[in-house]
């Protein structure tokens, strides 16, 4: 599977409402995780931390995101981790 950019997965996801587009998203940055080519320190995953802090994020927030905001949360999130350690 080519590597696709936040852009690209929330337009494959638009087709779909609230949770839904949240499930659908998630699944696309986890079918293309490579956590396990790229050990961050042989502990965690780091597409999963990535998705945790999104939807952590929402609980504290009291607000939920969606589509193309959601998508570069966890991407953002997932190079903060990457370039983290």
């Amino acid at each position: 599977m080519e590597n696709l950019t936040a852009e690209r997965i929330a337009a494959m996801c638009d087709h779909l409402d609230d949770r839904e587009n949240i499930i659908a998203i998630n699944r696309l940055f986890r079918k293309q995780d490579q956590s396990n080519l790229y050990p961050v320190l042989g502990e965690f995953n780091a597409t999963e931390r990535a998705i945790r802090q999104a939807q952590r994020w929402q609980r504290k927030a009291g607000i939920a995101i969606y589509g193309l905001e959601y998508a570069l949360f966890i991407e953002n999130a997932l190079s903060k981790i990457v370039n983290q350690y």
